[in-house]
């Protein structure tokens, strides 16, 4: 009870020096599914949530790698184009040209690493806005990926093989999903606890015991209830485990690695991180490196979901879906506060939004309203609560 109690206390401090945290994408996606379960008492069935929770891992990976430039107050416009070129390397190397699965999977990957190194030192050299840089770069990765797919048009990948899989292929042992919920709440109190003992070390404030089991049994809880009803359906999907240990490792990368602090230092001040002589061209390239090889990532989980490649790969609404998703999740945009796990949030409420939209029969078009508003929204309360931790000297 008095974890509990000091739970609720941190909590309302937070809230009253603006720090909002994920509490407002959590309860947009409350409501959604309140929402669209009242329409049609289908859309949280196992099946559903299954299949959401596959649906959300090609775009999410985008929006991490997104999460990453936001955090410098800059934006990347061509993550939609780099995941087609990567799905188009691997497609024509595989598919056309017959090299191994595995090598033509790494070589699609480094393509959307070395885009985005090309424009990371590009913007970092140049200072010229990451946006204008990363537009050019759309138009040039575009190209080329249409270049490499040549007149072939679509490309249809082996639906046994490897990349196929990612997508397809199930735990359907009961136990998979409960080890690996285990296995994160147990991570979670980890790192909550080395956390506090470096804190506590040298004399920074750090959280309680009792609010670190708070927050550990909370997280438990939602880990269980999630492998309970993924084992109704066809158990633990490889895309959830595999979404789910990238972003737990960027996260630990961000927030308790050298590199990490220098990303947030940077948002936070170019001319302070300068002063502080950390090396501004550096981070800034890797930054945009870790975007592309992202953007490359999930290109080809989403290749994978519809088994195949075609010149329409990256395009539509995947970079508008990308970018929203990291700022609904709480991704500041003026950079310097966000955590990987805002493209997770984000991505439910994208997703659901799609997914409610699909088994209510409901016009497409209101789709995109509603997204809008609710990016439109989380831009809104990101403004007020950067303007609320000014007021209390914490911006």
């Amino acid at each position: 009870m008095r974890a509990v109690e000091d739970g609720v206390a941190a909590f309302r401090r937070r809230l009253s020096a603006g720090e909002l945290g994920s509490l407002p994408v959590v309860l947009v996606l409350a409501v959604v599914w309140i929402i669209f379960q009242s329409l049609n008492e289908n859309f949280l069935s196992p099946r559903n949530l299954s299949n959401l929770s596959v649906d959300i891992v090609g775009t999410g990976l985008i929006a991490v790698g997104i999460v990453f430039v936001l955090l410098l107050g800059e934006l990347d416009l061509s993550v939609g184009s780099i995941s087609g070129l990567a799905a188009a390397v691997f497609a024509v190397l595989n598919v056309n040209h017959g090299v191994p699965e595995w090598l033509a999977l790494v070589m699609g990957v480094l393509a959307g690493t070395v885009a985005g190194t090309v424009q990371g030192y590009s913007f970092a050299k140049t200072r010229v806005p990451a946006f204008v840089v990363t537009l050019a770069g759309l138009l040039t990765w575009n190209g080329l990926m249409l270049s490499i797919l040549g007149t072939s048009g679509t490309i249809n990948l082996e639906e046994n093989g490897l990349v196929a899989r990612l997508t397809s292929y199930h735990f359907t042992h009961d136990g998979v999903a409960y080890g690996v919920a285990a296995v994160g709440a147990g991570l979670v109190f980890l790192v909550s606890h080395q956390d506090r003992q470096r804190r506590k070390a040298v004399g920074m404030p750090h959280r309680s015991l009792r609010a670190i089991a708070f927050r550990t049994g909370v997280v438990a809880v939602i880990a269980f209830a999630t492998a309970y009803l993924l084992n109704r359906f066809q158990g633990l999907p490889l895309a959830l485990l595999i979404f789910l240990v990238v972003v737990a490792g960027l996260d630990i990368v961000l927030r308790h690695t050298h590199y990490g602090r220098q990303v947030y230092a940077l948002g936070g001040s170019v001319e302070a991180a300068r002063r502080a002589s950390l090396s501004v061209i550096r981070v800034r390239t890797a930054v945009l490196a870790v975007s592309g090889t992202m953007a490359a990532v999930g290109g080809l989980f989403l290749a994978s979901r519809i088994t195949s490649v075609s010149q329409n790969s990256g395009s539509g609404v995947l970079l508008l879906n990308a970018i929203a998703a990291a700022v609904i999740g709480g991704t500041s945009l003026f950079g310097g506060r966000g955590t990987t796990w805002s493209a997770v949030l984000g991505m439910l409420v994208i997703q659901s939004i799609a997914s409610g939209m699909a088994i209510t029969d409901t016009p497409a078009a209101l789709q995109f309203v509603i997204t809008g508003g609710v990016l439109f929204a989380a831009v809104v309360i990101d403004s007020l609560s950067r303007r609320s931790q000014e007021a209390h000297g914490r911006a």
